[in-house]
This record gives C-alpha cells, sequence and structure tokens, in this order.
C-alpha cells in the first residue's frame, strides 16, 4: 500500500438513472380499430449501488472515476408491456467506506461487511401506463404518467480502516517496526520522523491459527486534532480500532508525559476514543537492563504495560497474548 496508492478521500458525481414513461397506447387491431387503452409502464431508472469489497483497501479506483451515470429506465409499450429498468451501476469499495453529502456534509451510510449493498442515488421510478386510468367514467384516458426524474447530486466517500488494533504513537515510535515483526507487512522504515505517510495494516498470527489485524496509524502529533502535521486525515482511522496500542520509546524524556500529550490528542478529535481498550507498549527496549526497566515502571500511567524490542524480539509473545486477551475480554 503504497503512499502514491492509499486514497482514503474522493469525491464523487452520480447520476442515477431515470424512470421511463408510461405509454398512452390504445388497442388497434383489424376488427378492433377502437380499442381500449392498453399502454405499459415505464421500467425504472438504475441505481447506483456500493458494495462492501474486503479485497480492496483504498479509493484509488474512484480517483480516476469521479463521475458515475446509470441507465435510464425504458418507456412501457403497447399490450402493456413494460419498458425495461435501467442498468444498475454497482460500484466496489473497502470495508470501513463512509458515504456523506458532499452539501451538508451528513453522513448517509457506511459500508462494514463483505457483499453488503447500499444505494447511494435511487434510479427515478417508472410512470405508469394509461390502463391504469382507466374507469368506467372515463373510458379512453389518453394520458400516462412520465417517469420519476434522476438524481444528480456529489457525494463524500472516507474510508475509515477496519482493524483489530490501531497503533498509536509519535513519529519514529517504532510502530512501522513492530508491524514488520509481527506480521507480513512491509511498511517504509527509516529513522526519522513520518517514515509513515499512509496506514498499513498487517496480519498478526498467534496461537493455534488465530490472527488479528494490526493497522500502523501515521504518527500524530501534538496539535493533530487541529490538522498540525498529518493531523485529522489519519486520526479518523482510529475510531473504527477495537483497541489502542499506544507506543512509547523507552528513550523518551517521559513516558509518561508522552502518553498523555497522544491521550489528549484522540480527546481533543473524539472524546469517544477513550472509550476502547488500551495497551501501553515501551519500545527500543533493548537499551535497558533490569534496573532501569524497574525506575521506568515507577512512574507509567495506570494502564497495562508491556516492555518491548522489535529488534531482539522481547516482549514481542507477551504483547500478543495481552492484545489477544483484551480482544476477546
Amino acid at each position: 500500500m503504497s503512499g502514491s496508492n492509499f486514497v482514503d478521500y474522493v469525491k464523487i458525481y452520480c447520476r442515477s438513472g431515470k424512470g421511463g414513461a408510461g405509454s398512452a397506447h390504445f388497442r388497434r387491431e383489424k376488427f378492433e380499430p377502437k380499442g381500449g387503452p392498453d399502454g405499459g409502464d415505464g421500467g425504472r431508472g438504475g441505481h447506483i449501488i456500493l458494495q462492501g469489497n474486503d479485497q480492496m483497501w483504498t479509493l484509488l479506483h474512484l480517483k480516476f472515476q469521479r463521475y458515475i451515470f446509470a441507465d435510464n429506465g425504458g418507456n412501457g409499450g403497447k399490450q402493456q408491456s413494460t419498458g425495461a429498468d435501467g442498468k444498475d451501476v454497482i460500484v466496489q469499495v473497502p470495508l470501513g467506506t463512509i458515504a456523506k453529502n458532499a452539501v451538508t456534509g451528513d453522513l448517509i451510510f457506511e459500508i462494514t461487511e463483505n457483499g453488503e449493498k447500499k444505494i447511494i442515488a435511487k434510479g427515478g421510478r417508472g410512470g405508469q401506463g394509461n390502463v391504469h386510468f382507466k374507469s368506467a367514467t372515463h373510458q379512453a384516458p389518453r394520458f400516462a404518467q412520465p417517469g420519476e426524474p434522476s438524481i444528480e447530486e456529489e457525494f463524500i466517500l472516507e474510508l475509515k480502516i477496519l482493524a483489530d488494533v490501531g497503533l498509536v504513537g509519535f513519529p519514529n515510535a517504532g510502530k512501522s517496526t513492530l508491524l514488520s515483526v509481527v506480521s507480513a507487512a512491509k511498511p517504509k522504515i527509516a529513522d526519522y520522523a513520518f517514515t509513515t505517510l499512509v496506514p498499513n495494516l498487517g496480519i498478526v498470527s498467534y496461537r493455534d491459527e488465530k490472527s488479528f489485524v494490526m493497522a500502523d496509524i501515521p504518527g500524530i502529533i501534538e496539535g493533530a486534532h487541529e490538522g498540525k502535521g498529518l493531523g485529522i486525515r489519519f486520526l479518523r482511522h482510529i475510531e473504527r480500532n477495537s483497541m489502542l496500542l499506544f507506543m512509547v520509546p523507552a528513550d523518551s524524556k517521559n513516558i509518561r508525559a508522552e502518553y498523555e500529550i497522544l491521550l489528549n490528542e484522540l480527546r481533543e478529535y473524539n472524546p469517544e476514543l477513550l472509550d476502547k481498550k488500551r495497551l501501553l507498549a515501551i519500545s527500543k527496549t533493548d537499551m535497558l537492563d533490569e534496573e532501569l526497566m524497574n525506575e521506568i515502571r515507577k512512574d507509567l500511567p495506570d494502564l497495562p504495560r508491556v516492555f518491548i524490542s522489535s529488534i531482539t524480539g522481547v516482549g514481542i509473545t507477551t504483547l500478543k497474548d495481552m492484545i489477544w486477551n483484551i480482544l476477546n475480554h
């Protein structure tokens, strides 16, 4: 999932199909030159539908397909024949996609399950043919209903990554290195801030062929909720995670203070994020001895914690056990 291929926000213009017109036809046969009304109904216009696809991780394909049009319904015909329905357009989207009205910003729906289908732009209904308007007092109605118009609107699609565990930490906290060690993901890793510019997902194998999904969210900085650094663009991905794994490196000047800053950024962005279960991992502990670890423990925040080193593997099994227990209790 390279930076150029990961797209989590697109604006699309949709036009559903308009409904076909009903027919005002009258039956005309050799021995019945003035038969009654037999106009058929118009067909329904095509819907534009979003469908969840668990094999997709980005909205990239919609970056180059921003105009989506569905077919119109066919007109009704003689002998009460109904017009053909317009062909629906089904747009595949990754799980975690939310649809919003581009003008009001109102949430329309979200797609969270594989194969789930939801209509974002409904096709117009077909008009009724004149056969429906025949009555005892009106034997020969010479009119029929027009079809309903199409819907033309702009929508915003946003992707919020679905993962069991979200990694939260400042840039260069060792999140990408951890993900590369516990899963088959290959995020870009280097010794400078903001190496990670897009969220990375990894499937972590656990005991007895169990597994869980971990997401490496680009590093938060103080003021991220106001849009500083990579800001709000990536904070929204944390909303979908079942639990949050806070990572603070052992060489931090003040681990508790750094954790509190991270927590405050989440609180300012969305207070509900604080309801998620949390775990603290002190990373890069290959540089510590037991005496230093004991000193650090005295001033850690009050939540489950584990000392890990992605380089030596220390604490990684314990970390997986703790995550699994939190996810399943």
